[in-house]
């Protein structure tokens, strides 16, 4: 004997229909659909959010590189007038 056998599944699905009824069936449903777009919804922003952290990561590193540059270019300016 399987434990999900058609005949199985059938009974078990008019005990929930008795239990819960059609309309909270479709009100869980709904319920449920639009709580799997938002952790989708937020799964996409969450990956855009470490996009974006990364390029202004990438930028600062940038900025750095090029201030460190700048100042050496100062003290070698500094030290040839002396």
């Amino acid at each position: 004997m399987d434990i999900f056998a058609p005949r199985h599944l059938l009974i078990i699905l008019a005990i929930v229909l008795l239990v819960f009824g059609t309309k909270k069936l479709r009100t869980i449903g709904s319920d449920l659909g639009s709580a799997v777009k938002g952790f989708k919804d937020s799964m996409k922003g969450g990956e855009a959010e470490a996009q974006a952290e990364a390029a202004s990561n990438n930028s600062m590193n940038q900025l750095g590189s090029q201030s460190a540059d700048a100042s050496k270019e100062h003290k070698t300016t500094e030290q040839h007038k002396v």
